[in-house]
């Protein structure tokens, strides 16, 4: 199963505009430990890329464009805009997604959009670099995504898992979210001469995508 992220907290605010009144302070705080061994290894392939493939290669850099990447890739899925995906996902991963999307009601088809601010949490999951028979080079980085939804979900998948539901507010404000995870894999060409776009090989979104 997927690592649970560090602790990181998570907070937005409501109320009425600054000098009319008092403001509502709502935080989440997502804990968890991650792998000291996944972490270390993850930390070794970011600096083979760098020393072996791409010198200006930033994991911080990386994280935020995936981050954005998600956002917007997740919103046409939901969508159901396959044609602007097809620059930005493979033939396979888009195969795939038109045969589940076609099964998804209206409400979990919205629950996999993920708005770029709620974003609660990223973390580079693995990182993979090969070579194929033809010597071309790639890198591949799974990237795990924490986010909050407003989509009218069920408390539970039909296999009975629990799905995390976070309630803000008092009873007269009271609004409830839920807090869902998606891995996404990117993966580039870095044969010389190549264009260094990065493409999306997997998406997952457990208890919605199966």
């Amino acid at each position: 199963s997927p690592p649970r992220p560090p602790a990181r907290p998570y907070s937005s605010r409501s109320g009425s505009e600054p000098g009319g009144g008092q403001q509502q302070q709502r935080s989440v705080m997502v804990v968890g430990v991650p792998n000291p061994l996944m972490w270390l290894r993850t930390r070794l392939y970011f600096f083979l890329i760098r020393a072996y493939f791409d010198q200006e290669f930033s994991v911080q850099e990386f994280t935020q464009g995936a981050k954005q990447a998600f956002a917007l890739v997740s919103k046409l899925i939901s969508e159901c805009k396959y044609d602007l995906l097809e620059e930005l996902i493979s033939k396979e991963v888009l195969q795939v997604l038109k045969e589940k999307l076609s099964l998804l009601s209206e409400d979990h088809r919205s629950a996999l959009a993920a708005d770029v601010d709620e974003i609660m949490y990223t973390t580079a999951g693995d990182v993979g670099i090969y070579y194929d028979d033809s010597g071309r080079k790639f890198v591949s980085i799974l990237m795990r995504f924490w986010y909050l939804t407003r989509a009218d979900l069920p408390d539970e998948t039909p296999d009975g898992t629990k799905v995390f539901q976070i309630v803000f507010g008092d009873e007269t404000t009271k609004e409830t979210k839920r807090l869902l995870t998606a891995n996404y894999e990117f993966r580039r060409e870095f044969t010389q001469g190549v264009k260094p776009d990065w493409l999306i090989t997997r998406i997952e979104h457990p208890k919605l995508l199966e």
